[in-house]
């Protein structure tokens, strides 16, 4: 029990940044746009929030803060690119989104060896700072686990998820957007600007990834490098699938998903698990996710028409 307490905070930390990337993608399938983009998103808001709190440390205690606006603008710009390229240009999504996870890959550090001189970031002595909630910290077996000394990003992640429930769910701009990623041609007819909701989809997407980004470097690293994303966004696209596109259900996926990382850290300290080499736990989250990909793929049901192409005279 006292292994499963000590994991729980560590498995918040990695589930953190899957859940904010998915619900990024939950956006914009919702809108009718398959975004595999989400790592190379990431990974641009992650190098942004990491290079503006190295430059920014020495002079503001604010600098992670800053750092992580900074990544969110990065998402939505770079997100721009996959938007103008799926809703104006037509073109594939699935392609235009792995061009730009290539691109992001190369653009980074690239960027690293302008600014730095060298193909990482500089290091930053202090990232996002703990936080514990007065009062709630002193519940029993909850405060110390759940309350205290708890990234901000974390208690984000659920704020998120509820707000993502409220907009997608009970607003009318939610109702709008679902119906463009389900029939468009429909929505359009009701008066509905199919093209703007899309946009509008993928650029909350991109917000959302580069928080995500920003988040995972700040909490995780002490600077940006090629590998600090790791395939995080990839995890995050299986954890909507896992989710079914409801923010419950990627919350739910991504603790799944956080906590199989956490295990790759205690398996040492669990005795029938001692005999079991390392490298095992350390590909077990990859694993599950292609494990969850083959399960549910098939079973989960997803926006009718995320990933097609709108034609506004199909009927």
């Amino acid at each position: 029990m006292s292994i499963l307490l000590t994991m729980i905070p560590i498995a918040l930390v990695y589930a953190t940044p899957i859940v904010i990337a998915a619900l990024g993608g939950l956006y914009s399938e919702r809108s009718g746009i398959v975004n595999i983009a989400l790592e190379g998103i990431m990974m641009v808001g992650a190098f942004t929030a990491a290079a503006v709190t190295a430059v920014l440390e020495p002079s503001t205690t604010w600098a992670a803060y800053y750092g992580i606006a900074a990544g969110i603008v990065a998402g939505m710009i770079f997100s721009l690119l996959h938007a103008f390229a799926s809703v104006n240009l037509k073109a594939d999504q699935v392609v235009s989104g792995t061009a730009l996870n290539i691109l992001a890959g190369g653009l980074t550090v690239y960027l690293c060896q302008i600014f730095f001189d060298q193909q990482r970031t500089n290091a930053f002595t202090t990232g996002l700072a703990k936080v514990s909630v007065p009062g709630l910290k002193g519940i029993p077996f909850l405060g110390p686990v759940l309350f205290m000394d708890v990234y901000s990003t974390t208690y984000a992640a659920i704020l998120l998820v509820l707000l993502t429930w409220f907009v997608v769910y009970k607003t009318p701009f939610g109702l709008r957007m679902r119906s463009c990623g389900e029939h468009p041609q429909a929505a359009a007819s009701m008066g509905i600007n199919v093209l703007a909701m899309r946009y509008t989809g993928v650029i909350i997407s991109g917000a959302l990834a580069g928080l995500a980004g920003g988040a995972m470097v700040l909490t995780q690293d002490i600077q940006y490098t090629l590998g600090s994303i790791h395939g995080t966004g990839f995890i995050a696209l299986a954890c909507l699938i896992f989710g079914k596109w409801n923010p419950f259900g990627v919350l739910g996926a991504g603790l799944f998903f956080g906590f199989s990382q956490a295990l790759s850290i205690y398996a040492k300290d669990i005795a029938f698990l001692q005999k079991v080499p390392l490298d095992f736990f350390y590909m077990l989250p990859y694993v599950l996710t292609v494990i969850a990909l083959v399960v549910f793929s098939g079973k989960s049901v997803g926006p009718k028409a995320a990933g097609e192409l709108y034609d506004a005279g199909k009927r």
